[in-house]
């Protein structure tokens, strides 16, 4: 158990967990200068749930929050982050039954979703990112398979949706379901024949392999694909000036130590 004061012990477990002040914030309902008042011993956690929703979050015990046998918890473990739809979704592998296509997937819809992922994720709202993503994968999984459909546009979903995934997953400090989630997103990418979409998810999936520990293949990727879409990095084509620059500059965090770069948002 950490020992210090409960706001101290709250900042050990969320760095244990690789978490920033801002998400777990977040994931708790609450500012994230509530949450640097709280560590630094400014203000007190003085509500029983708040309590509770730390603990979930921070994968421990409430005792070992407040410091000491807490005979109001309530019975079962706070070991729950959220993530259980999401790992059910990566496990069911629902692609591999032929069967299983259900109803038609419209296009539309289905960009109007990864838009909404992406503004939650943007907000910080990490608890309904969390709810919302694991529909949006099996829709735009199910819109890719079905016959009939506009093959390229929603392999652009396909990627659109799975890099929000990973980001949202990589921030949350998942490394195991943002790997997974990277990898289709960068398998989706290949079938797309767009330099920003397959630069997209490669600045994704070094982004996971990084939080991975795994500098040297993040810097492997990083570098070689900048090197590949700055050819067409115009003045016309903003897009590509911009995942380029943003491939370039990640790639330069392994040199610089790998401390900041698993974990670049730490406080």
């Amino acid at each position: 158990m950490a020992t210090g004061s409960m706001g101290e012990r709250i900042g050990v477990y969320r760095r244990r967990r690789g978490l920033s002040q801002q998400v777990l914030a977040g994931l708790v309902g609450r500012s994230e200068s509530w949450l640097s008042q709280v560590e630094r011993g400014v203000r007190s956690v003085d509500s029983l749930s708040v309590t509770l929703d730390l603990a979930r979050v921070l994968k421990v015990e409430p005792a070992n929050l407040i410091g000491r046998p807490w005979e109001l918890a309530p019975n079962g473990d706070a070991s729950s982050d959220g993530l259980d739809e999401v790992r059910g979704f990566f496990a069911r592998h629902d692609d591999l039954l032929q069967g299983a296509q259900g109803e038609p997937v419209d296009l539309n819809d289905v960009r109007r979703q990864v838009a909404s992922v992406h503004r939650t994720y943007q907000a910080a709202r990490y608890t309904a990112c969390i709810e919302a993503v694991t529909p949006l994968l099996a829709d735009v999984d199910r819109g890719a398979r079905l016959p009939g459909h506009a093959h390229q546009e929603f392999v652009l979903a396909h990627v659109s949706a799975y890099v929000v995934a990973v980001k949202m997953l990589t921030k949350l400090g998942a490394t195991d379901l943002a790997m997974l989630a990277s990898d289709r997103a960068a398998r989706a990418a290949v079938d797309y024949r767009s330099d920003v979409a397959r630069a997209s998810a490669a600045y994704q999936v070094t982004c996971a392999l990084l939080r991975a520990d795994r500098s040297e293949d993040a810097e492997h990727l990083a570098v070689g694909m900048a090197e590949q879409v700055q050819e067409g990095a115009r003045s016309d084509a903003p897009s590509v000036v911009s995942v380029a620059g943003a491939l370039w500059l990640i790639a330069v965090v392994p040199v610089r130590g790998p401390v900041g770069l698993t974990r670049p948002d730490l406080r």
